[in-house]
């Protein structure tokens, strides 16, 4: 900022009538009034003639407004170097009106410090201070030690402050710099953080679409794939019964097909835990499964159990959706047990089931007989979480899955 208007163009006008600069810029308009309407009444006082007094001060005075009028006018923050030599000259060709005209100097000494670089300024504050010096002994003929000390001591005083306020404004432009490179720093920044919150929002999209299409594909077209193959064996049956069989395994096909979409549509908005946490979705779960299967089921939740990430409700809930899918298709069991507990740093879901159980060694024992993703589907989604699946069953001894994950997911895992 500067002692004058356009300095500080950033700044409103009433902000500028409170800083120090242009306290600093108004004080000495005030200042140089002051002094020149002195030298006017000391000047008449005197035996000094009344108009050349007068005309001296008028031009004093309108070179000096014009000069100010000029710079605020065209933005200029300096007032040119021809204008201040103008000024000292018609000042010097005043002083040999009267005498009066030193009490000035103290007004130039001030606008010589703040206009002008550090050696050109302590050069016309030098010739300055020999006129103040010499004009009491051209007039007089005759000077005194208070003429040649006072002019001394004001003359440093005035060109001390101006380049004290010069040198305050030179800072405060750096610190504004500063403060408007901050300013754009915090903006990259921000605009950094929300380019790479958009880049993860398209990252976790992009894998949601890979998880979905892996899941379609294992299921849903699987099993459209298998309804075509069926469609053509029965346009091309010789006898009705192939036909009807055809048929029949055609809509069975499309049933299970149509409750795999509508599990992956419910995978999309797990609202199951919008009201509630993961037991009162999981006890509802199973009323749903026990109504429709006619199979009994049993609940444990133990206790103690701390607050889970959404990311690991959603993943064993599914993973329980899933599994008691598996029961009431496959394993004619009677009785479902459910249990919900913490051990070490995991969290752990047993499933246990008395049905018919199954050969875990066989490589098939990923898929369901007819097709379905089944348990490599829960095994792929609790890896992805860092988790895993143990199954322990047997042919006749029924089925046992533990469903383990870590307690707290990394971030990229969430």
């Amino acid at each position: 900022m500067s002692l004058y208007p356009a300095a500080a163009p950033h700044l409103d006008s009433g902000h500028q009538l409170i800083t120090s600069p242009a306290i600093l810029r108004w004080g000495q308009h005030v200042v140089t009034a002051i002094l020149l309407a002195v030298v006017v009444l000391r000047g008449l006082s005197t035996d000094a003639s009344l108009w050349p007094v007068l005309l001296a001060s008028v031009l004093l005075a309108g070179w000096y407004v014009a000069g100010f009028v000029r710079m605020a006018v065209r933005g200029e923050s300096k007032l040119p170097s021809w204008w201040i030599a103008v000024l000292m000259a018609t000042w010097v060709a005043s002083l040999w009106t009267t005498p009066e005209f030193m009490w000035l100097a103290f007004s130039l000494w001030l606008l010589l410090g703040h206009q002008l670089p550090l050696l050109p300024s302590v050069l016309w504050s030098l010739v300055l201070y020999a006129f103040t010096i010499m004009t009491p002994y051209l007039h007089n003929g005759h000077s005194s030690l208070a003429s040649v000390v006072g002019p001394l001591v004001g003359g440093l005083f005035a060109w001390g402050i101006s380049r004290g306020y010069l040198q305050l404004e030179r800072d405060a432009e750096i610190r504004s710099k500063l403060v408007d490179s901050l300013m754009r720093a915090q903006q990259e920044m921000a605009d950094l953080q929300e380019e790479l919150a958009r880049s993860q929002h398209e990252a976790g999209i992009a894998a949601e679409r890979t998880r979905l299409a892996r899941e379609i594909h294992d299921t849903v077209a699987q099993q459209l794939s298998s309804i075509g193959l069926h469609a053509k064996a029965a346009t091309a049956a010789g006898d009705p019964q192939s036909a009807l069989d055809a048929l029949a395994r055609i809509d069975e096909l499309s049933g299970q097909s149509l409750n795999d979409l509508r599990r992956i549509i419910a995978a999309l908005a797990p609202a199951e835990l919008d009201a509630q946490a993961l037991a009162g979705a999981l006890e509802r779960v199973l009323a749903s499964f026990e109504t429709d299967s006619k199979v009994a089921t049993r609940l444990n939740i133990e206790e103690g159990i701390p607050a889970l990430e959404p990311g690991i409700q959603i993943a064993l809930l599914r993973t329980a959706q899933s599994a008691l899918s598996n029961v009431r298709r496959h394993a004619q069991a009677t009785q479902v047990s459910l249990n919900l507990g913490v051990l070490s740093n995991e969290v752990r879901m047993d499933i246990v089931d008395d049905g018919i159980g199954f050969d875990v060694e066989s490589p098939r024992h990923g898929a369901t007989p007819s097709g379905g993703f089944g348990l490599t589907a829960m095994t792929q989604r609790l890896g992805e979480l860092g988790g895993g699946l143990d199954i322990e069953s047997s042919p006749g001894e029924g089925t046992a899955l533990c469903a383990h994950l870590p307690l707290n997911l990394r971030k990229d895992e969430q």
